[in-house]
């Protein structure tokens, strides 16, 4: 067994440090940074990474993680075993790790770390990625806690970014957040378009068809229900 193998063996924290070797890193939080696509890529499909084999077209597709976290824990803890399986794909979208506003702010900033980690190391194996973003309350999103919005920290600026409202907009105070924080995404990060998984209510998209080109993907129960996977281009 190698020293390396070892030294995994006694410090086994879940962050697989090894995978940000050769990484770029950004921020107060020093999250691995995501890269702009080489070309702006608009997937025909987003497939949920629990029902990649699915489905029969994989180069029309972008992997997503709009699930639970348990759905894709194993990819969290072992990428490297699934790059071959993922280049079948279009592309990924990095994953949607929780930040629930209710989590320790701990928590939520090892996720947002973790969603950069895993679509950086997909990225520097050949994997076209689209960076996720998810916030939680504004000590996420603003900029009054740290100096910087950590959640936008290590993505591209003007480029094409992803958001997923699925189950995540009911309820006014949740809609407040999901509004707050996606203005406050336009605001710091001018994205060229930005994909959105599941459907979003009419006075949400006049809201932000104004301000940015929103691409809305129907969420995958509704696909296999025979609705098409892009519902709207604003």
């Amino acid at each position: 067994m190698s020293a390396k193998s070892k030294k995994r063996l006694i410090i086994n924290d879940g962050f697989n440090p090894e995978l940000a070797e050769g990484a770029e890193f950004e921020g107060l939080f020093q999250f691995p940074v995501i890269e702009p696509t080489k070309e702006i890529v608009y997937p025909k499909y987003l497939v949920p990474f629990s029902e990649r084999n699915k489905i029969t077209n994989p180069k029309e597709a972008f992997v997503v993680f709009y699930e639970h976290d348990d759905k894709f824990a194993d990819i969290i803890r072992n990428p490297d075993k699934y790059i071959d399986d993922l280049k079948r794909f279009a592309g990924v979208i990095s994953p949607d790790n929780s930040l629930y506003r209710d989590i320790p702010l701990a928590v939520q900033v090892a996720n947002i770390y973790r969603n950069r980690l895993i679509g950086c190391f997909l990225q520097r194996n050949g994997i076209p990625v689209i960076a996720n973003l998810r916030w939680g309350d504004r000590r996420t999103y603003g900029k009054e806690l740290f100096g910087e919005a950590i959640t936008f920290s290590s993505v591209p600026k003007h480029s094409v970014v992803a958001v997923g409202c699925y189950g995540c907009i009911r309820g006014e105070e949740n809609k407040k957040y999901f509004i707050d924080g996606f203005l406050a995404m336009l605001g710091e990060l001018g994205p060229e378009a930005v994909i959105i998984y599941g459907k979003l209510p009419d006075d949400i998209i006049e809201l932000l068809r104004i301000k940015t080109k929103l691409i809305i993907y129907n969420d995958w129960t509704s696909v296999r229900h025979g609705k098409d996977s892009i519902y709207g281009q604003w």
